[in-house]
């Protein structure tokens, strides 16, 4: 496996196995694993502070280094003045190493029950179980989980919520949600993937001391998807542009009565900054689409001679089908002659249901500048694999050797070396017709312009989700379009380029893009 581009640090996501590797690194170059634990204690008990006047608090003890914080943090908040009481899963004498230590630090009294009931205005800790979480909740463990909620007290989680797989944001059983999780080092996909990310609350981020060159080390290539790496690609008009150093993206359209998917891939594309942008369709077709599309061009493509002559055009160096374009075998055709081609290559919908029944006719024919934008069910007519939404897009890139969008509130583009990207909030008014096609637009505008396909494709979706957020409530998929502008203003910094009124107040919950990035503790 190719190792990782080095992109800015804050954007990296570790799963639970690096994080115990970093964990490990560190302590062996010197840092005591105590130190760690009590820094990430301190850490833990600045954010509720932060957030929570004095307030009663019962502290709930895992089995684990989780417990072990736990048991740190009920010192700390006594040590404040803070009324606390603690409840312990497993009976502390077991505990061993380092939470054994936290435990021994601290001379209160603690007991083996949850309390039935707290009295209004206390917190919980969840210190119980983290983020390395490998199975199903049970026994007492469950039945400790499924009550926290009941309990109507705010939770403040340590590391996850107990109960979430920090690799994959599943729920191993039960899981109570929290208002505010406090992780450690980087953040986990499971902060980002769903469901997971609906019962974290508020993210905090804190530094425990654990150096960047560890970070690098056990980076296996997963990222939140953030402007912060892919931005600085995104190409930039200077007094000296022309069109033709921006690309001429062609998007093949549909028969007329199926024109309005291709229309709104191609007015995508053009709005995210391709030089030119055609639609290739049969002569019949044209018509429509010249009438609809001022900007765009059309060029007549009846058979595949006529793609084949437009394919020796080096010029037109982007391509995306699948809009509209219908399941059956000359869509099966043009896609395996575009492919062929090696030019980049956008393929969605129909491009992929059409070889429902022929998957090995597709995955020989794909190659590295290839992008795949399925949803769940188009990805399980071409691909065998089950999982969570990260794993499944990593194996599928792996097998194709393109790079593999699987859309949904979680967005995950996956590259054939192992790279990863989740999209950590998308607004779920994108659930509605069209709005895939201005995806698959923007991701071919992007590809037209030069970008590399993993980085188009996360970018695509980033500026996708982030024009939908602009239109706000009620949005309809040509709405997009016109927002993406203001998007990539955002995604390269010009803040000043978007008016305050379109800037929407951000929502509660912990995944407002403006708020997320920098919000790290100093240990």
């Amino acid at each position: 496996m190719a190792k990782p581009r080095a992109y800015p640090p804050d954007d990296v996501l570790l799963g639970p196995r690096r994080m115990a590797e970093a964990d490990a690194r560190t302590i062996a170059l010197g840092t005591p694993g105590r130190l760690l634990m009590e820094r990430a204690g301190r850490a833990i008990v600045r954010a509720i502070t932060a957030r929570f006047p004095p307030t009663p608090t019962l502290v709930l003890c895992g089995p684990g280094n989780n417990g072990g914080d736990g048991w740190v943090v009920a010192r700390r908040l006594e040590a404040l003045g803070w009324p606390v009481r603690v409840a312990s899963l497993v009976d502390p004498g077991r505990l061993r190493g380092d939470a054994a230590a936290a435990f021994a630090r601290r001379s209160g009294p603690w007991s083996a029950e949850l309390p039935d009931a707290l009295d209004a205005g206390w917190l919980v800790v969840d210190a119980l179980f983290g983020a390395g979480l490998d199975r199903p909740l049970e026994g007492t463990a469950r039945a400790w989980v499924e009550r926290l909620a009941g309990l109507g007290a705010p939770v403040i989680a340590v590391d996850v919520p107990s109960g979430v797989d920090g690799a994959s944001g599943s729920v191993l059983g039960a899981a109570a949600p929290a208002v505010l999780t406090v992780t450690f080092a980087r953040p986990k996909p499971g902060h980002f993937l769903l469901p997971g990310r609906e019962l974290v609350g508020e993210l905090v981020v804190a530094d425990i001391g654990i150096p960047d060159s560890v970070i690098a080390a056990v980076d296996e290539g997963i990222r939140r998807n953030d402007p912060g790496w892919w931005g600085p690609l995104l190409p930039r008009r200077d007094a000296a542009a022309h069109k033709y150093r921006f690309g001429h993206a062609v998007v093949v359209g549909g028969p007329p009565h199926a024109t309005g998917a291709t229309r709104l891939a191609a007015r995508a594309a053009l709005r995210v900054g391709a030089g030119l942008v055609s639609v290739a369709a049969t002569p019949e077709a044209l018509p429509t689409y010249a009438a609809a599309l001022t900007a765009v061009m059309t060029k007549p493509c009846a058979d595949p001679a006529a793609l084949d002559r437009l394919l020796a055009d080096p010029r037109l160096n982007a391509w995306l089908i699948g809009p509209g374009a219908g399941v059956g075998e000359a869509t099966r055709a043009a896609v395996e002659r575009l492919a062929r081609s090696g030019r980049p290559l956008v393929l969605d919908a129909d491009a992929l249901t059409a070889f429902s029944a022929e998957r090995a006719a597709l995955l020989a024919v794909l190659h590295a500048g290839c992008v795949l934008t399925p949803h769940d069910g188009e990805y399980a007519r071409i691909f065998p694999h089950r999982g969570d939404r990260l794993a499944r897009a990593r194996a599928a890139a792996a097998e194709s050797g393109a790079v593999v969008l699987l859309k949904g509130a979680d967005t995950v583009v996956a590259a054939p070396d192992g790279r990863a990207a989740i999209l950590a909030d998308a607004p779920p008014a994108l659930e509605t017709a069209g709005t895939g096609d201005v995806l698959a637009g923007t991701i071919l505008g992007l590809l037209a312009q030069g970008l590399p396909a993993f980085e188009a494709a996360a970018a695509g979706a980033w500026l996708h989700a982030r024009a939908g957020a602009l239109a706000g409530p009620g949005l309809i998929a040509e709405d997009l379009p016109d927002r993406l502008p203001a998007a990539l203003a955002e995604a390269r910094g010009e803040s000043d380029a978007v008016s305050p009124a379109a800037r929407p107040a951000a929502g509660p919950g912990h995944l407002a893009q403006a708020g997320f990035k920098g919000r790290f503790l100093s240990g």
